[in-house]
């Protein structure tokens, strides 16, 4: 079993609080404490710097949490290894994915790969394709999987689906026709997701390989995600520019209609994401493996 104080550490290192690390481990904050202290005390070392109520990793505690990482990591390949050779398959698998990922194409997946390993335990967080990237080389998740073009070079990117950004606007807008050229495009009132987001980001590219600048867009509002641009355009008068994914029963129930955009085509890759130079193993090969089958690729 692995040693508790270290699993104590790794949690106050992510979270950098003793307060969530004791609600997040079900423990009292003295017991966090106490766990911390007795580190320190075996290795004669300051592992928190402590500002008010502030703390940070020392340099001796941003070594030992990467080890850490680490030691979590074979230990759950080992159990997983293990339970293989019981017929069964246990471990722990931390996903992240980008928001409209995370919201409309991975539940699918998710749920049968539950049904079909119960004794894997998977957790999953969400936010923009930055966010992923940077918990995924920090060691809080060991796969993401992401949108928009690789950009990271310690990141490897494998291509996991295509995916078709929408032109769309309500059923009750008249006053956006349904075909529209380049130059009417551009005076289009739009509402787009927030800088640093995966979708904001190749939209800007797709646009600036048209010979479009993004500045001379007609944006009225940046929204920090896909749910609040639907409900927007919904109630409102622009048009938004998201995944198929993410409208596909709107556009089919009439709520929603697609805008026709002859001179732009606006797509995009997913992306699994790993580590640089790190091969998948143990739960996370064989998540991909499913996820792979469960999408036919």
């Amino acid at each position: 079993m692995l040693d508790f104080r270290l699993k104590v550490f790794r949690s106050v290192a992510i979270n950098l609080s003793f307060t969530k690390a004791s609600a997040e481990l079900y423990i009292s904050q003295p017991a966090v404490t106490r766990h911390i202290k007795e580190l320190e005390s075996e290795y004669e070392v300051k592992l928190f710097d402590r500002t008010g109520n502030r703390i940070s990793l020392t340099q001796v505690g941003e070594i030992l949490f990467a080890y850490t990482t680490q030691i979590f990591s074979l230990h759950n390949e080992a159990k997983f290894e293990i339970s293989q050779l019981k017929g069964g398959a246990e471990g722990i698998l931390r996903l992240g994915a980008s928001t409209t990922i995370a919201q409309y194409v991975i539940p699918p997946a998710l749920a049968k790969f539950n049904e079909r390993y119960p004794e894997i335990k998977l957790s999953l967080i969400n936010g923009n394709t930055e966010y992923i990237e940077q918990r995924l080389l920090e060691g809080d998740i060991e796969i993401g999987i992401v949108e928009g073009k690789p950009s990271n070079t310690d990141i490897h990117y494998t291509p996991f689906l295509n995916d078709e950004l929408l032109v769309f606007t309500s059923t009750q807008n008249s006053k956006i026709p349904t075909i529209i050229s380049n130059k009417e495009f551009v005076n289009l009132p739009l509402v787009l997701r927030e800088r640093g987001s995966g979708t904001l980001d190749i939209i800007g590219k797709i646009l600036q390989s048209q010979n479009i600048s993004p500045k001379k867009l007609n944006i009225i509002m940046y929204l920090g995600s896909t749910e609040t641009i639907k409900s927007f355009i919904e109630h409102g008068s622009g048009a938004g520019i998201v995944s198929g994914f993410a409208i596909t029963k709107e556009i089919d129930g009439g709520v929603f209609r697609k805008i026709e955009t002859p001179g732009i085509k606006f797509s995009r890759q997913f992306y699994f994401i790993l580590p640089q130079g790190q091969e998948p193993t143990g739960v996370t090969k064989l998540f991909l493996n499913f996820v792979s089958r469960h999408y036919n690729l």
